[in-house]
C-alpha cells in the first residue's frame, strides 16, 4: 500500500510539471534574450506555484521565522539537508526570492524534474570528479556575480533524520569570492515527511533563517573561520 501511494504521488508530481510548462517556456525566451531581470521574475512564479501544489498535496506544514533577516539582493542560502523535501520545502517557505541549488548531478538526469532543475537555475556536481565539482563552483560563482541567489547543503547529502553531517571544505567560497550575505538556514522535520518510514506522511516542518553574514572585506582569518561559525548557528538552531 505504501510503495502505491508514493508511485501515485510521484505520477502526480510528473503531471503537474506539465502545468507549469509555459513558465518555463518563459523563462528559457527571457535567458535566450538575456533578460536576467524578467527570467528572475518568471522563476519566483513559477517556484511559487510548483512549491504550493506540491507541500499541500503532501500534507506538509511549515513553521517560518526569521523572514526579517533575508536581505535584498543577492545572497547564498546555506543550510543543513535532512530530505529529498527540503527542496520543495525551501521553495515553499522563502516567498517572492529567486533562487536556484547547488544539487547533485544525478537530479538533472530525472525525467521532467530535472529540466525544471535545469530552467531554474540550479548547479550540478558531480561529487565523485574534483574537476568536474570545481567547474560547477565556479559556474556558481558567475551565476551570483549575474544576480542570481543559490542554496548549498555544505553536508553533501541528506542526513535523514536530525544528526547533522559536518560541512565539507571550501562550500562556503561562493559567497566568499563573490562578498555576498550568507544567509543560515536550520530546517527541522522535512525526514519525517519520507526518510524516517519510507513512504509519504504528513509532517510538521521548522524553516528558520538566521541572520545574514556580510562576507566582503572578510579577512583571511574570517574567511578560515566562516565554515565553522555558519554551521554552529545552523546546528544551535536544531535545539
Amino acid at each position: 500500500m505504501n510503495f502505491i501511494k508514493n508511485m501515485l504521488f510521484i505520477l502526480w508530481t510528473y503531471f503537474y510539471q506539465l502545468t507549469i510548462k509555459h513558465h518555463q517556456r518563459n523563462i528559457r525566451k527571457y535567458r535566450a534574450q538575456g533578460d536576467y531581470e524578467k527570467e528572475r521574475a518568471e522563476i519566483r512564479t513559477a517556484q511559487d506555484a510548483w512549491a504550493d501544489a506540491l507541500i499541500k498535496k503532501a500534507k506538509i506544514k511549515i513553521n517560518v521565522s526569521g523572514t526579517e533577516n533575508i536581505p535584498e539582493g543577492t545572497v547564498l542560502f546555506v543550510s543543513n539537508h535532512q530530505s529529498y523535501w527540503d527542496i520543495p520545502v525551501f521553495l515553499a517557505a522563502i516567498r517572492g526570492k529567486q533562487f536556484g541549488f547547488i544539487a547533485k548531478s544525478d537530479l538533472s538526469k530525472l525525467p521532467s524534474y530535472g529540466e525544471w532543475m535545469i530552467d531554474i537555475r540550479c548547479v550540478f556536481i558531480e561529487r565523485e570528479d574534483t574537476r568536474a565539482s570545481l567547474k560547477a563552483i565556479e559556474e556558481g560563482i558567475n551565476l551570483l556575480k549575474q544576480g542570481f541567489s543559490l542554496v548549498i547543503f555544505p553536508e553533501g547529502t541528506r542526513s535523514k533524520g536530525r544528526e547533522m553531517g559536518k560541512f565539507k571544505k571550501g562550500s562556503l567560497r561562493l559567497a566568499t569570492k563573490t562578498g555576498i550575505p550568507i544567509v543560515p538556514i536550520t530546517i527541522d522535520g522535512t525526514y519525517k515527511a519520507y526518510e524516517e518510514k519510507g513512504y509519504l506522511q504528513p509532517a510538521s516542518v521548522s524553516f528558520k533563517i538566521h541572520k545574514p553574514i556580510e562576507t566582503k572585506g572578510m579577512s583571511r582569518k574570517e574567511i578560515a573561520e566562516l565554515p565553522e561559525k555558519v554551521e554552529k548557528i545552523i546546528r544551535d538552531g536544531l535545539f
